[in-house]
């Protein structure tokens, strides 16, 4: 059985499957169960996921689903991987972008991109990155988080040939306090409570200017 970790750097999770996809028909079936695991997150929580209900969305017998993920602990890894490397390649786009000319306005639109991702992606405000998954980190491993943070420090980095000391652990607390406003935001309202998304968007920016 393939290790509990949440391995960031795998494809839609992929190092988390029984069977990785090698076939564009494989991958485009795990696409589809990936899919359905986020809408029954979006509908009912993480907690309440069960695989017989990601078969049931997704049109598959059980069988199709266990071929990919042991249990539903790893879809919802698989899940949040997916978010996370979809979220951490937008990220790096947004820090090269030209339009924008300094890192504080590419960190600006970074977390406009959380808030979004919170509105528009079906499960992600119940799973984010994954480190509400409370299945223990192996030693020495990052959360979802503190990935996201180190490449955008590496972004930012390469092209404001920035200097600042421990530009990976400030953003990783600034994407901390982000994530916890963002979340109670989401939490109050469907479409986000303004005060919070505010406040959060505040904070994290002082901090940094910091």
């Amino acid at each position: 059985m393939p290790e509990r970790t949440l391995l960031a750097d795998a494809p839609d999770g992929a190092a988390l499957l029984r069977n990785e996809p090698v076939q564009a028909r494989s991958t485009a079936r795990l696409a589809t169960l990936l899919d359905a695991a986020a809408a029954v997150v979006d509908e009912v929580g993480y907690e309440r996921l069960t695989t017989a209900m990601v078969a049931e969305r997704a049109g598959a017998s059980i069988g199709t689903v266990y071929r990919y993920f042991p249990d539903r602990v790893v879809v919802l890894q698989g899940l949040s991987a997916r978010y996370l490397q979809q979220f951490g390649e937008r990220a790096v786009a947004i820090a090269n972008d030209p339009r924008y000319k300094t890192w504080q306005d590419a960190v600006s639109a970074i977390i406009d991109a959380v808030a979004s991702d919170f509105r528009r992606e079906p499960g992600f405000r119940s799973l984010r990155f994954g480190d509400v998954l409370d299945l223990g980190q192996a030693p020495g491993s990052r959360s979802g988080v503190s990935t996201i943070a180190g490449q955008i420090a590496a972004a930012l980095t390469a092209r404001f040939d920035l200097s600042i000391d421990d530009l990976q652990h400030r953003l990783d607390v600034a994407l901390t306090i982000v994530d916890a406003l963002f979340s109670r935001a989401f939490a109050e309202k469907r479409s986000g409570d303004s005060r919070f998304l505010s406040e959060g968007k505040a904070l994290a920016l002082d901090y940094l200017a910091r």
